[in-house]
């Protein structure tokens, strides 16, 4: 049954690849860098040069930031090996450069073609492979099974979206999750749906969520407590972070509820994706507000109604310094984004109705009083005016979120004893 099903999934991937031509050439004209290095989705790159690499692959920027207390505890315990990070998404490679710099090796992944596959299991030569959270690909997987190369996917979720999506398909997904050594799950319920999708039952643990273990870059803190000084400490301010196409418009609309009552309010808004970043300015500035940017102002004026944070990765510090955090692509079905961030800096959050993305953080906060969920876009700005009314109120969501991110804390210490085994039984089998 499985070789069938993967000659016709293998033949339907070589009958789109016109098609995935053609997307990467449209995505080349918006990202010339992208462009430029399209020749790696089918394997070619400049092999590095070594051996028994530590490879590691994150989709896009959530992914990577996931990632980042994972390879930097492997780093730590491995100061020998050669590291290799893939991402999908040129966002996801600039947040790579960013973390890591030239201290790991970056392609992009290839399509999941077998001659694209084995010209990258070639380059990279991997000792280890690790999936973050989801993407099953058949032929990297089978690839990675005929070289014994461990593969585990770690930080695992399946959402139930997702997990319909693989229903036509589930025959071939539960032959590709055989290939798998170990799934650590981010919980229960995604350790069901893996279950329920066709993993082996005993290659399933439940490790936590590696976004708890995330690190609070330095000077975050002061850094937020210094822009609170220049802006004026008793000011109000809240912050919309990672919104999406449908969503600045309601944010913009509530952030007008607030300033009838709080004129010197401030509004921190950072959209998700940087192709955005000028259009979100432009839509601002087209509804009158006095407008600042991160590129040209370095932080907001006193006179600045709102403030577009168009760079990628340093929303730390302005979580810091917000007295309230919207955290979205939860207006708009996309389901939602890290909320871990504003809590781990005790800042209250909330979030709109779609949140499937991160379900079961999102449903702690709110459940332990850290967050709380807006029914709608009509009601946002009402919520937000009442937290900024209400000291009392905010500073006790802060508290309950900080414990929760506390709580939770220890998911990259479980699975590095996980990786650890499955080493030494490589090495000795």
């Amino acid at each position: 049954m499985d070789r069938p099903l993967r000659y016709l999934y293998t033949l339907a991937m070589f009958l789109a690849t016109p098609l995935l031509v053609l997307r990467l050439l449209a995505r080349g004209v918006r990202s010339r860098p992208y462009h430029r290095r399209w020749p790696e989705r089918f394997g070619f790159f400049d092999a590095p040069g070594f051996k028994d690499s530590f490879w590691i692959h994150a989709v896009s920027v959530g992914e990577v930031n996931a990632a980042e207390p994972l390879i930097k505890a492997l780093r730590r315990d491995y100061p020998g090996a050669p590291f290799v990070v893939t991402t999908i998404t040129p966002t996801g490679t600039a947040r790579v450069h960013q973390l890591f710099g030239d201290s790991v090796f970056h392609v992009y992944l290839p399509y999941d073609l077998p001659f694209a596959v084995s010209r990258f299991m070639r380059r990279i030569q991997p000792r280890l492979a690790l999936i973050i959270e989801t993407e099953i690909w058949p032929n990297l997987y089978f690839a990675c099974r005929r070289r014994g190369i461990p593969l585990m996917i770690v930080n695992a979720r399946l959402s139930e979206r997702s997990l319909r999506g693989y229903k036509p398909f589930r025959g071939l997904a539960r032959s590709a999750l055989r290939c798998v050594r170990q799934i650590a799950a981010q919980s229960r319920t995604d350790a069901a749906r893996y279950r329920l999708l066709g993993a082996d039952p005993q290659r399933i643990v439940v490790t936590g969520n590696m976004k708890f273990d995330m690190l609070i870059p330095d000077g975050a803190v002061a850094n937020g407590d210094a822009m609170r000084e220049h802006w004026g400490a008793r000011r109000p301010v809240w912050m919309a972070a990672s919104t999406h196409e449908g969503e600045e418009q309601a944010v913009l609309e509530a952030h007008l509820q607030v300033l009838q009552r709080l004129p010197d309010a401030l509004l921190l808004l950072a959209p998700r994706h940087p192709e955005r970043f000028r259009l979100v300015e432009h839509s601002v500035r087209s509804l009158g507000f006095t407008v600042g940017t991160r590129s040209a102002n370095a932080m907001p004026l006193p006179t600045h109604q709102v403030f577009v944070i168009d760079a990628m990765g340093q929303l730390m510090p302005f979580f810091a310094a917000a007295d309230v955090a919207f955290v979205g692509g939860s207006l708009v079905p996309i389901g939602g984004h890290n909320v871990l961030e504003p809590a781990a800096l005790s800042t209250p959050v909330l979030v709109g109705p779609h949140t499937f993305n991160f379900e079961e953080i999102t449903l702690s906060l709110i459940q332990q009083g850290g967050a709380e969920r807006v029914g709608s876009s009509d009601q946002l700005g009402h919520d937000v005016l009442q937290l900024l009314r209400d000291k009392d109120k905010r500073e006790r969501m802060g508290l309950a979120a900080q414990k929760v991110f506390d709580r939770e804390r220890g998911a990259v210490q479980r699975i590095m004893k996980l990786i650890d085994v499955a080493l030494r039984e490589k090495n000795h089998p």
